[in-house]
């Protein structure tokens, strides 16, 4: 009499003990619905990395659980090398949050605020030193409701930055500033990466994922899409060239893999410059939509 075939189970990859944040398995339910559902992820020391995804994909679940707000269901977790469901108040202290709504309706003045957070750390930064950091040292004296959106922005930051973490979530950190206003706060979460801050970034805008993140990941209907640098997401960096031009007046377009070669053999074609030449490779905005709807399909 033959033995039943048995089927070994995939080898289960420990979570990495080097890793700011490494997730095995990460399950969230509610109801007979899974919000996050199997997801993987590891997130490198010092780096920014920023997780994308639709309204309701199960990213801001995911965040909640590594900060500690919400209970998982299943999976292993260690953010800072500590489970967050027991993190106690040294690792809360290596933590650093900015939310979408902060303290920008204080009748505190700036100082003021950042004194009061900073008592509640061992080690604090210097509140004067935080201001400027953030380019809010004019603003010292100011309660925060004068503030414009932007400043109030980087009162948040202050804020979550002032207790020197090692780890700064960022949730939609600009969502509604102007253009000038989403530059210069760009410049400033480059500076607290180099000063070593590991940050983990969500947001709708993929120009900000790509102008700030070294790796993102894609999420959508609770499961991790794929996660790689933003030039090589979706085979970006692999896809072919689209190539437009105007020829005997009519609009023309062109994929090609080889888009200097193209381009070469266009130029023979004119006297001089090709008109209305363009080169383009799929942004991360196309890359990305086509991805959660082949998801969410």
């Amino acid at each position: 009499m033959s033995r039943p075939s048995t089927v070994s189970a995939p080898a289960v990859t420990p979570l990495d003990p080097d890793a700011a944040i490494s997730i095995r398995g990460l399950v969230k339910s509610y109801g007979d619905r899974n919000a996050v559902d199997g997801v993987d992820l590891d997130i490198r020391r010092g780096e920014i990395f920023a997780l994308l995804g639709p309204n309701g994909a199960g990213k801001t679940t995911t965040v909640e659980v590594l900060e500690g707000y919400r209970r998982r269901d299943g999976g292993d977790v260690q953010v800072l090398g500590v489970d967050p469901a027991t993190g106690g108040r040294r690792w809360k202290a290596d933590i650093g949050i900015v939310l979408q709504s902060g303290a920008g309706d204080s009748q505190l003045t700036c100082l003021e605020l950042l004194r009061a957070q900073a008592s509640y750390y061992a080690d604090p930064r210097d509140p004067a030193e935080v201001l400027e950091l953030v380019g809010l040292t004019e603003k010292a004296g100011a309660r925060g409701r004068s503030l414009s959106g932007g400043q109030r922005r980087r009162l948040d930051v202050a804020l979550g930055i002032v207790g020197r973490p090692r780890l700064l979530f960022l949730d939609e950190p600009t969502t509604g500033f102007d253009p000038e206003a989403r530059r210069q706060f760009w410049s400033l979460i480059r500076s607290l990466r180099d000063l070593g801050t590991t940050m983990l970034l969500t947001t709708h805008y993929l120009d900000e994922a790509e102008e700030l993140a070294d790796r993102v990941g894609v999420i959508a209907r609770g499961r991790l899409v794929e996660v790689a640098v933003p030039a090589e997401l979706g085979g970006r960096g692999s896809a072919p060239a689209v190539v437009t031009w105007t020829e005997h007046g009519v609009r023309r377009t062109a994929e090609t893999a080889t888009p200097t070669g193209f381009v070469g053999e266009l130029a023979t074609r004119f006297p001089g410059e090709v008109p209305d030449l363009a080169v383009a490779r799929p942004t991360l905005e196309d890359v990305y939509l086509r991805m959660i709807g082949e998801d969410l399909s």
